[in-house]
C-alpha cells in the first residue's frame, strides 16, 4: 500500500459564520457544528471553545482528541466502519489539518479522564498543548446511562473532525509525504540485506469504557492480525477508552503513531519495516494466552528479526506485554518493549506488574506516579468538580487558589507508552 499524507498547516482557528482554510487559518461555522452535534438526541447541549498554545487555559475532563482529515480521490472514507462507510484505508491520498484538533470535553463518566493545560509546567507534559484545540463541551440529556453518553461524545468528536477535515479537500498541502509498504514477498526482496522489523501494537480492550475499534469492530473480539502500517495512519484504529489519561492512546495518537513514523524513517536505511501486528489486552487468562500465542506466531510467520512492542494501560495489560515479549523472544526474535511505569511517588516500587528475564530491552516513558503541581489558569474549559477523584488525583488535589496537585497520570498524553512524550522517555 502507498499512502500520501498532505499536511495543511493550521496556525489559528477562528469561530464565526465562514467555513474555509485561508493563510494557515481555519475558519469554522460555530452554529453549524453545534447543530450537527445536537442531531444526536443523546446530547443535551454543546458549546465550542478554542484553546491555543500558550493560553492560560485548563481543559478537563478530556475524553478524546482527533485530528481532522479527509480522503482525496478515493472510494474509501476517513474513520471507516464508524463515521465513514466500510472500506479499506491506507492508500491513495489523505489531507491532514496539521496543528489543530477536535477535543471532546464534558461531564465525567469514568474516573480515568484527564487534564490538559495550554501553558505552564502541565503543558510541557502533553503534546496537545502545542495544538489549536477545538473543544466540544458536551452535556448529556438527562437520565442518560453514562456509557451511552460516552459513546455519543466520541461519535460527536469523530463527526466534527470528519466534517472539518473536508474543508481541506481542495487546499494545496504545505507538504506531502509518501509512505509505502509492499506485499510481503516483494517487501522482503526490496531490502534483502536489512533486518526485518515489525511492530506489535497492543490495543486497550479490557471492557466497557476500555475499548479500541478497528474498522469499527471492537478489538476485544479479534484475534491478532496483520495491518499495513498505512492503515493505522489513515484512521483504521480509533480510541474508545477511558483508561488513565497518561496511558490513553487517543485517536490522535493512533493517527500519528510515532513508532510507525520512526520505523518508516529508518526503513531502507538500517531496517526493513515489514508491518504491524495488532493485538488486544483482554482480562481472562485464556484470552491472553491465545492473543500472545498469535502475536508470536505471526512474528515468526513474517520472518521477523526484531519486534517493537507497545502497550496501552497498565497493571493487567502488563501481563499481556510480558507474555508477548517472552513468546516472541522464544522464537529467536529480538524484542524491545515500550511502556511507562507506576513506580510509586518516590520511584522505589516495582515498575510493572509482571516481568521476565527475556524482557531485557525496555524504553520507559517515565513514572506516572510522579507528582506535579499545576498553577492556576485564567480560563477553564469543562469543569473542575472531578479533579479530586480522577486517576492521579486525591482528596485535596484541587487547592483553594485554583492550583492542582496531581500525579502525572492525570495529564492526557503525559507518559504515553507509544513514545509521544519523547522528552521523558529513556532506555534501560
Amino acid at each position: 500500500m502507498k499512502l500520501e499524507l498532505g499536511n495543511i498547516k493550521i496556525d489559528k482557528v477562528i469561530k464565526g459564520n465562514e467555513e474555509k482554510i485561508e493563510n494557515h487559518t481555519l475558519y469554522i461555522n460555530e452554529q453549524a457544528i453545534i447543530d450537527m452535534v445536537l442531531e444526536d438526541d443523546r446530547i443535551g447541549n454543546c458549546t465550542i471553545e478554542i484553546a491555543e498554545p500558550g493560553d492560560k487555559t485548563r481543559i478537563t475532563p478530556v475524553k478524546d482528541v482527533i485530528e481532522p482529515r479527509c480522503k482525496i480521490d478515493s472510494k474509501a472514507e476517513i474513520f471507516p466502519g464508524v463515521i465513514g462507510k466500510m472500506g479499506i484505508v491506507g492508500e491513495g491520498r489523505t489531507h491532514v489539518l496539521k496543528g489543530c484538533s477536535v477535543m471532546t470535553v464534558g461531564k465525567i463518566v469514568g474516573f480515568q479522564e484527564g487534564i490538559i493545560d495550554m501553558s505552564g509546567p502541565g503543558a510541557e507534559q502533553t503534546p496537545f498543548s502545542k495544538l489549536n484545540n477545538i473543544c466540544l463541551v458536551i452535556e448529556p440529556t438527562e437520565g442518560l446511562d453514562p456509557h451511552i453518553y460516552e459513546e455519543a461524545a466520541r461519535f460527536a468528536g469523530l463527526k466534527v473532525a470528519s466534517y472539518l477535515g473536508k474543508l481541506g479537500e481542495t487546499v494545496e498541502p504545505d507538504e506531502v509525504t509518501t509512505y509505502e509498504t509492499l506485499p510481503l514477498l516483494k517487501q522482503i526482496e526490496q531490502y534483502p540485506d536489512l533486518p526485518k522489523v515489525g511492530y506489535v501494537y497492543m490495543l486497550q480492550t479490557q471492557g466497557l469504557l476500555h475499548d479500541t475499534y478497528v474498522y469499527g469492530a471492537d478489538a476485544k473480539h479479534i484475534i491478532p492480525t496483520i495491518l499495513y502500517p498505512t492503515e493505522v495512519m489513515d484512521g483504521a484504529v480509533l480510541s474508545g477508552n477511558c483508561v488513565s489519561a497518561c496511558d490513553k492512546n487517543t485517536t490522535y495518537h493512533h493517527l500519528n503513531n510515532p513508532v510507525i513514523h520512526d520505523l518508516y524513517a529508518r526503513h531502507g536505511k538500517d531496517i526493513n519495516f515489514m508491518g504491524v501486528i495488532i493485538t488486544n489486552e483482554t482480562v481472562y487468562l485464556a484470552d491472553k494466552v491465545r492473543s500472545s500465542d498469535f502475536s508470536a506466531k505471526l512474528s515468526e510467520y513474517l520472518g521477523l528479526d526484531g519486534v517493537i512492542i507497545t502497550q496501552e494501560g497498565f497493571g493487567n495489560p502488563d501481563t499481556d506485554l510480558i507474555m508477548n515479549c517472552k513468546k516472541i523472544e522464544e522464537k529467536d526474535i529480538k524484542t524491545v518493549i515500550v511502556t511507562d511505569e507506576y513506580a510509586g511517588r518516590d520511584g522505589a516500587s516495582q515498575s510493572l506488574a509482571d516481568a521476565d528475564p527475556l524482557a531485557d530491552a525496555v524504553i520507559t516513558g517515565g513514572n506516572a506516579n510522579e507528582i506535579i503541581v499545576l498553577p492556576p489558569m485564567d480560563k477553564l474549559i469543562g469543569q473542575l468538580d472531578y479533579v479530586d477523584v480522577i486517576a492521579g488525583g486525591f482528596d485535596g488535589s484541587l487547592r483553594e487558589d485554583g492550583s492542582i496537585e496531581v500525579e502525572l497520570q492525570a495529564i492526557t498524553g503525559a507518559t504515553n507508552e507509544i513514545g509521544f512524550n519523547k522528552t521523558s522517555a529513556k532506555g534501560y
